[in-house]
């Protein structure tokens, strides 16, 4: 995927770097060289809080790396890849992006490879700050709750973009890296009772107020936040609706009211946002997306089959989409984050807000029944758009079911590929996409991981 942390010139806290360079190339799932002289060691990494939180800092750490365009960021593949996937972008640039547009990808896509080697990569780094913690009597018990607490939330967000890309992925959750290199794939169902373990555990850990400044760190609603999603996907409706539910009473959040506040720096309604670490790049969406002048076609132009899913006065299409006009076309392109360069204030970038808690409240309530209840979420996010109630049927499951998935799709387009797996975990993908066929719902995995571990088996309708 495309990560929410970049990964270059880190240290890792087991005092190893990982080779990201050759991961990128044909590099077994963790492959570290030894330990340079330049590195510190595992003991310094965690002899105190203050260079453990250095350790942890580097985990957050969010500073994209400029080296081109498109998929040569380190930050936007998920967003693109599930973009296309789902056509809500349409491309103008490589053939390993219009694989995934048109349900063509093969084992040897570049991008494919990116999205499961950077999460691999980073997990090492989650893993590693565990185990470093672990029975550490150089920190206190209340900081390695609170530490440990953060790392699952970040390790069961991994996961479950893993599990919703590939399916069953091996299951990593140490830094043994010998033994992670040959890992079977762990079925679907095992990878979520991990991430459910984690964050059940993170919630009994993490305390409702932030352990920094903003919001970048997790807390305990950033795990309900994940938690929530979870059972949503795994169509536990009840549970899915309490933990929404949880986080919309506890009065810490609230829909910002105008539409290019959400994902700046601060915004109320972030429940998890990264701020940017750099002086001379804003964020990579914002890099990816938006041309670089006037009158440029823009790599990643925006549907017509999302676009008309925009009704007339709806603010997210003036406000979270702009246009390039090229000769007599205008074209349509993602601008919810404007920050090709660093802004003043500045965007974050969002991992959960407030708005998706709300939708995924509606959806639960409809589930269980509660239309009503459902369309009242619905209608206050629209009411933010700048639109009137929804004019569903309040008596008709379906009518109200499809309220809620429109507005999903228009309120949380271009993040973290809420699209892609909206359309495959209720079954409409094939009835909404031309040329998707049931298989394309997980991408293929790297024809190079397989070759490195004879323990993998490729997804089926790849070759």
């Amino acid at each position: 995927m495309k990560k929410l942390f970049s990964y270059n010139n880190k240290i890792l806290a087991g005092g190893l770097l990982i080779a990201f360079s050759t991961l990128v190339s044909c590099k077994k799932l963790v492959e570290l060289p030894g330990n340079p002289p330049t590195q510190i060691t595992r003991q310094q990494a965690f002899s105190d809080s203050a260079s453990t939180l250095s350790a942890v800092v580097g985990v957050y750490t969010y500073n994209q790396d400029n080296q081109g365009d498109g998929f040569a960021y380190s930050d936007a593949n998920l967003t693109i890849a599930t973009g296309l996937s789902a056509h809500e972008l349409s491309y103008t640039s490589s053939s390993d992006e219009q694989e995934f547009y048109s349900y063509t990808l093969t084992p040897l896509n570049s991008e494919v490879a990116t999205l499961w080697q950077y999460p691999y990569a980073s997990l090492y780094q989650v893993n590693d700050v565990l185990g470093g913690i672990t029975n550490n009597s150089n920190l206190s018990a209340s900081f390695v709750k609170q530490i440990t607490g953060e790392m699952e939330v970040t390790r069961a967000l991994y996961y479950f973009n893993l599990v919703n890309l590939f399916g069953s992925v091996p299951l990593v959750t140490s830094t043994d890296y010998v033994a992670n290199a040959q890992l079977p794939r762990a079925s679907a169902s095992a990878v979520y009772t991990q991430i459910l373990t984690d964050l059940n555990n993170a919630v009994k850990k993490l305390p409702s107020t932030y352990p920094s400044s903003g919001h970048a760190r997790p807390n305990l609603y950033t795990a309900l936040a994940l938690l929530a999603k979870v059972h949503l996907y795994q169509k536990n409706w009840q549970a899915a609706y309490n933990e929404a539910d949880s986080i919309i009473r506890s009065g810490g959040y609230s829909l910002e009211p105008t539409l290019n506040n959400v994902f700046l720096d601060g915004s109320q309604e972030a429940i998890w946002q990264l701020p940017i670490e750099s002086s001379y790049d804003g964020t990579a969406e914002a890099a990816n997306f938006m041309p670089y002048s006037t009158g440029v076609t823009p790599t990643f132009p925006v549907t017509d089959s999302l676009l008309n899913q925009f009704e007339t006065g709806d603010q997210r299409k003036t406000n979270w989409l702009d246009t390039s006009v090229v000769g007599s076309q205008t074209l349509y392109y993602p601008y919810k984050y404007k920050d090709y360069y660093p802004t003043s204030p500045a965007t974050d970038f969002m991992v959960f807000r407030l708005a998706e808690i709300y939708l995924i409240r509606a959806e639960a309530a409809a589930e269980l029944g509660n239309l009503s209840a459902a369309l009242a979420d619905v209608n206050t996010i629209r009411a933010r758009a700048g639109l009137g109630a929804s004019t569903a049927n309040v008596t008709s499951q379906a009518a109200v079911l499809a309220a809620v998935m429109k507005e999903r799709q228009t309120e949380l387009c271009f993040e973290w590929g809420n699209r892609w797996f909206d359309l495959n975990r209720t079954g409409k993908a094939a009835a909404e996409l031309p040329g998707w066929q049931s298989f394309n719902a997980l991408f293929p995995l790297p024809q190079a991981q397989i070759q490195l571990n004879h323990l993998l088996t490729q997804n089926p309708g790849y070759h």
